[in-house]
């Protein structure tokens, strides 16, 4: 009878041992990532296109420059009435290419894009060589038309060196990407749980 009771004590001892022994289950739950989604460029957006349309052709600085490139202009065309001949062909021609090139650079102010400098370079190309031309128009014989020749060849090397500054600037320019920000995901560590176990001695 003693036997029975003392292996039924020390079986139960061993029991509670183990349960006591064995690893705490803990259950952590890790959230998902943080993750922000794709942040996606609006078509015509400031920051894909920095040509601000609406607002900048309205605002006050614009017209207000716009109004001052034609009143050069007219200024300028006016010195030319005095003139006559060849020269006072030369004036208009001058007077109408510095307008044409204000206008230009003002675009491409508020553009802000490669090709509205190329427009700019390409207008002064033009401008140079219309005004050549009628310079040209005072000569005669083989001097004008080396003069007309000479006059081209400069324009078209003008034209050339636009479209190459044009296209250095286009891949060269920092190109707006969709950027993805991730966050790590912010996991709470485990927590391990240590039960000493404490044998009794019978």
């Amino acid at each position: 009878m003693r036997m029975t009771t003392l292996y039924a004590a020390l079986s139960g001892a061993f029991l509670l041992g183990a349960a006591a022994l064995a690893p705490a289950q803990t259950s952590t739950s890790t959230p998902p990532s943080a993750t922000k989604p794709a942040a996606t460029t609006p078509a015509g957006s400031d920051i894909a296109h920095p040509i601000k349309n609406a607002k900048e052709a309205i605002s006050s600085d614009y017209r207000a420059d716009k109004d001052r490139i034609k009143a050069d202009y007219k200024a300028a065309n006016e010195k030319c009435k005095s003139m006559s001949g060849n020269a006072k062909a030369v004036c208009h021609k001058e007077a109408k290419g510095a307008e044409n090139i204000a206008l230009a650079e003002l675009e491409a102010k508020r553009k802000g894009t490669p090709h509205a400098q190329y427009e700019v370079e390409v207008t002064k190309a033009k401008t140079a060589y219309d005004v050549a031309q009628e310079k040209c128009d005072d000569m005669k014989g083989k001097e004008k038309s080396a003069c007309k020749k000479e006059a081209k060849a400069t324009e078209q090397k003008a034209l050339a060196e636009a479209k190459a500054h044009r296209n250095v600037a286009s891949n060269t320019a920092p190109a707006t990407s969709t950027s993805t920000s991730t966050k790590p995901s912010t996991t709470a560590p485990a927590t391990s749980t240590e039960t000493t176990s404490t044998t009794k001695k019978y």
